[in-house]
């Protein structure tokens, strides 16, 4: 039987307190105790260290480092009444054109000491509300948000609140809210004109849901488009809606878009993350792209020029877009000279091999030397 004298058992206690010492937080109290100050002035140090001498403020930094002294940074948010953390609400964050909206809001921000709190709605208005109240108890400094819905109540009762708002990806001119949009109006227009140019007659949209703002002015784009094409010849639009803006929907829609008279030669897209699921159903029915069937998307992420075919799609740019909503919302949260602006960028048509005119048969005669 083995036996543990007195001065194993204080060695094995004083290794246990140092374990559960390790565990736990330093306060600043201990850290003033370290450099023999106190409280107030490793207070100071932390937050207004001009006031402090040179030498005890080297004196409470070496306690800090050497007891790894992090501190309470929402206590000190509570008494200041900021929180230097931004709330950002977008519709998926799976998809790659907000996260290059947010690789530019946080450009912005990171320079000004603000920190993100990334929320994704799934496009679910009851998920939307509830991290809006979420984001309001922590004290959100500000909030940039994609809605869900086409009615900007929310966000005007969020500014009513005293919450600075900035509207990502929509037009908020309408309820007085500073916003950075795209004509998504104009965009769709383009992708519409692009495949009539090329001869098509009869164009599927495969759109998401009816209650976000930007599929309804997609929509309408495509709408005025097959009306001027008509002036000229027989156009006609169909309309296949899904249920979300994903990749499995789209794929989804492809039997209705195989099934509908008349079958159409081409589709637009309301967004990339659809046209891939489009491409992927086609492949899979054995329909070639764009021989049988041409292919546009919405908003020209990273992806779409490394598929096969390449998609041709409508780029918006996602980045300074971010850029410029997070710079309209910097000025309200600092209290700086403002006016509320709506920024509206232009869109742009990238043809890819997903849209490239149909190839010209040749009679063999006229190949012979």
């Amino acid at each position: 039987m083995n036996r543990v004298g007195p001065a194993e058992r204080r060695r094995s206690s004083a290794s246990g307190t140092d374990r559960a010492s390790a565990k736990r937080r330093v306060t600043i109290r201990e850290v003033a105790r370290l450099a023999q100050v106190s409280i107030g002035t490793v207070s100071n140090v932390l937050n207004n260290p001009s006031v402090v001498s040179a030498t005890t403020r080297r004196r409470v930094l070496d306690a800090i480092d050497s007891t790894r002294f992090v501190r309470n940074t929402a206590a000190h948010q509570l008494r200041v009444g900021k929180s230097r953390t931004i709330g950002v609400v977008l519709l998926d964050i799976a998809n790659p054109f907000f996260t290059e909206i947010v690789r530019g809001a946080e450009h912005v921000l990171r320079d000004q000491d603000y920190v993100l709190m990334l929320c994704s709605t799934d496009e679910s208005a009851n998920r939307e509300h509830r991290y809006f109240r979420v984001l309001e108890e922590h004290r959100v400094d500000g909030l940039l948000v994609c809605p869900v819905d086409s009615d900007l109540e929310s966000a005007v009762a969020l500014v009513a609140r005293g919450i600075p708002t900035v509207l990502l990806d929509r037009d908020g001119s309408s309820h007085g809210l500073c916003s950075a949009a795209v004509d998504d109006i104009r965009g769709a227009e383009l992708a519409a004109d692009h495949l009539f140019d090329l001869g098509h007659q009869a164009i599927a949209l495969v759109n998401g849901p009816a209650a976000i703002r930007q599929c309804i002015d997609r929509k309408e784009g495509a709408r005025r488009s097959v009306q001027r094409a008509r002036r000229c010849r027989s156009a006609s639009l169909q309309e296949i809606v899904v249920g979300a803006l994903t990749i499995d929907q789209g794929e989804a829609a492809v039997a209705a878009l195989l099934a509908a008279e008349p079958r159409p030669s081409a589709v637009m897209c309301a967004n990339d993350l659809l046209a891939f699921g489009v491409l992927r159903g086609l492949a899979a029915a054995g329909v070639a792209v764009p021989e049988e069937m041409a292919v546009v998307g919405y908003d020209d992420v990273v992806f779409a020029s490394m598929l096969s075919p390449s998609l041709s799609s409508v780029r918006q740019p996602k980045y300074e877009l971010g850029v410029a909503a997070a710079e309209l919302l910097l000025e309200e949260v600092t209290g700086a000279p403002h006016e509320h602006r709506a920024i509206r960028f232009e869109p742009e048509l990238v043809v890819r091999a997903s849209s490239t005119p149909r190839p010209v048969s040749v009679p063999r005669a006229l190949l012979s030397p």
